[in-house]
């Protein structure tokens, strides 16, 4: 709308927009910037209430799974709860149910890393 006014009154005066150089350079510029920084804005905010706590939950869960040690329960992705027997690189072992059967996942797939209660 101001630069509806602007152009206006530049109207009035004989000068124009297309022929001032000077008034037109002003005119998108503030067209950029009523337009850009609201977008900018816009993004900061959405990177704020979005995108830094699930940066925040994803360093949570990948810390808890590098903490995981033999002994400990695990629950994966795919619902199977056991205890990890062995750790490889970027895989656990995990023994499941009274058959003591031995299942292998990859780190990506544990969901919760339950520590055992010390005595």
């Amino acid at each position: 709308m101001n630069w509806f006014l602007t152009a206006f009154a530049e109207g009035a005066t004989g000068a124009t927009a297309a022929t001032d150089p000077a008034a037109q350079g002003g005119t998108i510029g503030a067209l950029l910037t009523s337009g850009l920084l609201p977008m900018i804005l816009l993004f900061g905010l959405m990177y704020v209430l979005m995108i830094m706590p699930q940066r925040k939950k994803e360093k949570k869960a990948r810390e808890m799974i590098n903490a995981a040690i033999v002994g400990d329960k695990v629950l994966s992705i795919g619902g199977i709860y056991g205890k990890i027997v062995n750790i490889k690189d970027d895989e656990f072992t995990i023994e499941t149910g009274n058959e003591r059967t031995k299942v292998t996942v990859k780190k990506w797939a544990i969901k919760e890393v339950e520590k055992p209660i010390s005595d």
